[in-house]
């Protein structure tokens, strides 16, 4: 039966996401700082088994960003993705009662632009907000 935790805190099963999408993984202490450092997340089950996650950073009522959506392999396609993404935007209606400006970004995976321009997500460039950027780390 799938079920849903919010705020559920487990390093390993966060990890093991991490690993079983294809990102590798973090150190255990750089991933629980992580996880504590976020304001709401979801994780999904399957009986006892972890098969998705997603979250949000940020400054909780400005700015937030949703981060690591993720779904293994065999549960991809099933609607899993979806579940999570509606719960966490469901946050953010919550928060835009006391902010009615609030922005939600995402960061979108390579070729995964599709799935959150479903949940009316564009593209900065598309708002006259000039494109994404990241720091280059190497």
């Amino acid at each position: 039966m799938i079920s849903v935790k919010e705020n559920y805190i487990d390093v390993k099963e966060f990890n093991l996401l991490y690993d079983l999408v294809g990102w590798g993984h973090y150190d255990e202490e750089v991933s629980l700082k992580a996880l504590k450092n976020t304001f709401y997340s979801v994780s999904v089950y399957d009986d006892e088994k972890i098969i998705g996650y997603g979250r949000i950073v940020g400054d909780t009522i400005c700015f937030l960003y949703i981060q690591d959506i993720m779904v293994i392999p065999e549960y991809q396609s099933k609607k899993i993705g979806t579940m999570i993404m509606n719960k966490l935007l469901d946050k953010t209606k919550e928060i835009k009662k006391e902010n009615p400006y609030l922005k939600v970004y995402v960061g979108a995976s390579k070729n995964r632009e599709k799935f959150y321009e479903r949940f009316g997500f564009v593209k900065r460039s598309e708002v006259d907000l000039g494109e994404g950027m990241v720091l280059k780390t190497n």
